[in-house]
């Protein structure tokens, strides 16, 4: 790889190689792969070599791409594995990224949102229900999770709009309506399907390679003022839906093959559809900055659920997943102050101020920007980034 000059700290090594859409000046949308600070303009290489998903790779998504499935799949990294090779065919086709947009990679499906992790869900139980347990009687039995809406999933880079609704402080005798004041990040990991499944049929944890392709970088924004009304009895609402941030790079499960881990033991035992020989989590380690401040390392390598029960379990009643659905593993969250994906946990609730550049701070303020950034090992998986704009 020599010929090709990648920078110190590059999140995209010849390794790695994800997909994504850019756009080039008024040219067409169209697909292309990461390698250092330059993109690999796949559609005229795969056309000059007649490769059989060449006419994917001209479109403005990769829906059409995720939907061929594994067997293709697996043969494109291959082929991008030798292509960064040969510097005949990619030399000409390279594109440094700091001259295109980056636009959101697929168009969004459905959007679930789960609730993996046993340490956010503790840390949160302990806030909302001090004297009661932690987590609630169904949370070690199934990923426990809500729908979505998948017209706010947006890509990296777009502005966050501060969200308005009824919110009703501890202490008031009725709502009122306004800007959310608590506004707050979620650090998770999303997984995007390629092959669809069937109405009716659910999908086996051993069969979570075949329908999911790779994974996003997700930061769902949280108006926890909002949510805090809103979400008994039916669960979260406006105080989620606004928007959902996304990164703008797709890192195939063939990629981070390398950085998986076994899963933690869960106990009590789990139900029979959601038990499988090929169980696996990923040991990735995510970096949340806001102003460019380093404030949570969290890590994903314990999160409870493994994305192959999270598939099943959003399958076990007959619904099905079509191409270009997301599912995201909810707040990651570890066990040391500094490992929480959340600034109602970093704050206990804002009682407790951090310090973010010199001054303490509690929830997201207008002009704020938040990018997050994740590795695996050597394998980074690239950024989310948004700034927080008035309503």
């Amino acid at each position: 790889m020599s010929w090709i000059d990648i920078p110190d700290g590059s999140p995209f090594g010849p390794d790695n190689l994800p997909l994504g859409v850019f756009q080039r000046g008024d040219e067409e949308p169209r697909i292309g792969a990461a390698i250092g600070d330059q993109i690999i303009d796949l559609t005229p290489i795969a056309s000059a070599q007649h490769l059989e998903s060449a006419q994917q790779f001209a479109q403005p998504t990769l829906n059409g791409f995720l939907a061929l499935g594994r067997p293709v799949w697996s043969a494109t990294r291959a082929w991008l594995l030798d292509l960064v090779n040969d510097r005949d065919a990619v030399e000409p086709h390279l594109i440094p990224q700091s001259e295109v947009t980056m636009l959101l990679p697929f168009e969004v499906g459905d959007y679930v949102d789960f609730y993996a992790s046993e340490q956010h869900a503790t840390n949160l139980g302990r806030l909302f229900r001090p004297d009661s347990e932690p987590l609630l009687p169904n949370w070690k039995h199934l990923p426990v999770g809500y729908h979505g809406r998948a017209g706010t999933v947006v890509a990296s880079g777009t502005d966050i709009v501060r969200p308005s609704g009824q919110r009703k402080a501890p202490d008031a005798n009725a709502p009122t309506y306004g800007p959310s004041t608590r506004l707050d990040i979620e650090v998770e990991l999303g997984y995007v399907v390629g092959t669809p499944s069937t109405l009716g049929k659910p999908v086996s944890v051993d069969d979570f390679r075949e329908h999911v392709y790779g994974v996003v970088l997700v930061n769902d924004w949280s108006a926890r003022d909002i949510q805090g009304w809103e979400y008994v009895p039916l669960g979260p609402f406006l105080g989620k839906s606004f928007a959902t941030s996304i990164s703008p790079w797709v890192v195939s499960l063939d990629a981070l093959e390398a950085s998986t881990v076994p899963l933690p033991t869960q106990d009590p035992p789990v139900l029979p559809y959601l038990a499988g020989t090929k169980l696996v989590n990923y040991d990735i380690t995510f970096e949340v900055r806001i102003n460019g401040h380093l404030v949570s390392i969290p890590p994903y390598r314990d999160i409870y659920w493994s994305p192959a029960q999270m598939l099943a379990h959003m399958t076990v009643n007959g619904a099905s997943v079509r191409t270009g659905d997301l599912y995201a593993s909810g707040t990651v969250s570890g066990t040391e102050p500094n490992q929480l994906g959340s600034l109602i946990e970093l704050t206990k609730a804002g009682r407790e101020p951090i310090t973010v550049d010199g001054k303490d701070y509690t929830f997201l303020q207008d002009g704020d920007e938040v990018s997050i950034t994740a590795y695996a090992g050597t394998l980074h998986l690239g950024e989310v980034t948004g700034r927080i704009i008035p309503g």
